[in-house]
């Protein structure tokens, strides 16, 4: 899949031409342009909008300083000259308010981390020591650093603690500084710009939504249909079993975070729900999976299927296997899938699904923590559809309710969310920061609502968004968003008649979307055929008479704001 290149700025007190490099050649999505701001000159390049490197509108900026290079009560502390007073965590929220200025000019900061060169030791026992120690006050800095940005949408702390760790002893070169100014060894800034990619592909929405695990030898040990539940490796007290006890909690946790689990293995169904069931270390249940493919058939194919029935893309799955040939019969059959290369060790799986750079989100939001209860509730209505004579009698069986709010500080955070991860039934695929999304929402001739769906089965959260721009006596829906969870229950028509009753209040004649086609969003286009509404042109514009409403769908409750 093709990426537009990002264009930042770096700005840091260093010189950072090695960074800028990093960024540029690492070949991980998306690409990226880096700009150098006038070097050392930190505070004036905040402040100053007018400058060359903020021209062009860029995307982001990594604001990357050592702490003495911009908290001048931070120099007396490495000097040991006096003991620190509360005038350097001052310092640190000036320097926040000058980061938070920035914030307004860009879609989105990073700040790494301050630290400290290793090789620092000389404070000994003094270095934790409350009021004292160089790295007491670190810590303290970088904290209040981060609380300033608490609750900021688009400035991100990242963490070079873990950059310095990864590159040891090569972190940090008296020589690099004195010779270059370069504050960092190469290995610091090949893990920095991973990072920074990976939060670029985060805010987009390109982050994994979907593990599919293999059983033997990837969630257990052995083989259980020859060695029966009872005997495979897991838990206990020796190492095997509680490696892969822990692996099972790390895949645990990514559901915290809306990650969904599902199993692609080559087994029996009966024998592996039994183990599953029955295993007293199991960490992960049936309820955790979100569904499953175990047979003896390809596992290419599986996986195509199952991702099919969940209403996702293969380019939001990730694929683990212990299984090499496994993993290349996938990675050949299916590019898009993430398939990683997966440690032969067993006691080195949990570290190596945490090590993935592709579960990046820059927040958890409701419908995050409930996604796999909401997949399951998905599953039952899928069984009372087949159940039922026609589809029409299934839909009024759902009692399906859309409730409609304007955009508030309560649901921006999803929106914006919903915005830039949806793919499929996204009408203009236009990203943007929650600031942005309230600036644009807030104007007098726009309006933005958005859409929970609950049905008999469950509340599905918040899982679509209509936006509305009237100007010379025609109403343009810019935003016409749905995730894949609630297509095809009449959700997509209830928005429509949502926007038409509220442009026909305001005297619209015309009611009119543009289609902007991506590689995804193909289901969006077959709907708008579909809706009533005339194409136009090239048959990517589609147009409704307000002389008559858009009508409402009958199996379809609305309620709420300017319902």
């Amino acid at each position: 899949m093709t990426s537009r290149t990002h264009r930042g700025v770096i700005v840091s007190d260093f010189n950072a031409s090695n960074f800028a490099g990093c960024l540029k050649n690492n070949e991980e999505a998306p690409n990226v342009e880096a700009v150098l701001s006038p070097f050392g000159q930190v505070m004036p390049v905040l402040l100053q909008d007018d400058l060359e490197c903020w021209r062009g509108d860029p995307d982001f900026a990594v604001v990357w300083t050592r702490p003495q290079g911009v908290i001048t009560s931070f120099g007396p502390v490495l000097r040991y000259e006096t003991a620190p007073s509360e005038r350097l965590l001052e310092e640190v929220d000036e320097y926040a308010a000058a980061l938070a200025g920035l914030s307004k000019r860009v879609k989105s900061v990073f700040v790494p981390t301050w630290a400290v060169p290793s090789y620092c030791r000389d404070f000994g026992l003094l270095d934790l020591k409350a009021g004292t120690g160089i790295s007491h006050w670190m810590m303290r800095m970088n904290l209040r650093l981060a609380e300033n940005f608490e609750k900021s949408a688009n400035v991100h702390i990242l963490n070079s603690q873990k950059w310095i760790e990864t590159a040891g002893k090569r972190a940090f070169s008296p020589r690099l500084w004195y010779m270059g100014k370069i504050a960092f060894g190469n290995e610091v800034f090949i893990e920095a710009a991973r990072d920074v990619k990976a939060a670029l592909r985060g805010l987009e929405g390109q982050s994994k939504k979907l593990v599919l695990v293999d059983l033997d030898d990837t969630l257990w040990g052995g083989i259980v249909g020859d060695q029966g539940w009872e005997n495979v490796a897991l838990g206990g007290h020796h190492a095997m079993g509680e490696a892969f006890s822990d692996f099972q909690r790390a895949l645990k946790a990514l559901t915290r975070r809306g990650i969904l689990l599902g199993i692609v293995s080559k087994n029996d169904e009966a024998v592996v729900l039994e183990a599953i069931r029955c295993h007293p270390d199991m960490v992960l249940r049936q309820e955790d999976f979100v569904g499953w493919r175990i047979n003896w058939r390809d596992k290419a194919e599986n996986i195509v299927e199952l991702v099919r029935s969940l209403n996702l893309g293969l380019q939001s799955v990730v694929f683990i296997d212990d299984s090499p040939a496994e993993r290349a019969r996938v990675r050949e059959a299916l590019p898009e899938v993430l398939v990683p290369e997966w440690p032969e060790d067993k006691l080195l799986y949990e570290s190596t699904l945490r090590g993935l750079l592709c579960f990046n989100s820059p927040a958890v939001t409701r419908e995050d923590l409930d996604r796999t209860r909401m997949y399951a509730a998905e599953v039952q209505r899928e069984d009372s559809k087949r159940a039922m004579a026609s589809v029409e009698e299934w839909l009024r069986s759902l009692a399906v309710t859309v409730k409609v709010e304007p955009l508030n500080d309560g649901n921006l955070q999803r929106t914006a969310q919903l915005l830039n991860k949806t793919n499929q039934m996204n009408l203009t695929t236009r990203r943007m920061t929650e600031p942005e999304l309230l600036v644009w929402a807030g104007k007098p001739n726009h309006r933005l609502w958005t859409v929970r769906v609950v049905d008999r089965f469950g509340d599905s959260g918040l899982t679509g968004i209509v936006s509305l721009e009237v100007q010379d006596g025609i109403g343009t829906i810019v935003d016409f968003v749905l995730s894949c969870r609630v297509m095809g229950r009449k959700v997509e028509e209830a928005m429509l008649s949502i926007a038409g009753d509220y442009a026909r209040s305001q005297k619209v004649r015309t009611l009119r979307a543009r289609y902007l086609p991506t590689e995804k969003n193909r289901p969006c286009l077959e709907f708008w055929q579909k809706s009533g509404f005339s194409p136009d042109g090239d048959g990517t514009v589609f147009s409704w008479n307000l002389d008559a409403s858009y009508p409402r769908p009958a199996t379809v409750t609305i309620e709420g704001k300017d319902a």
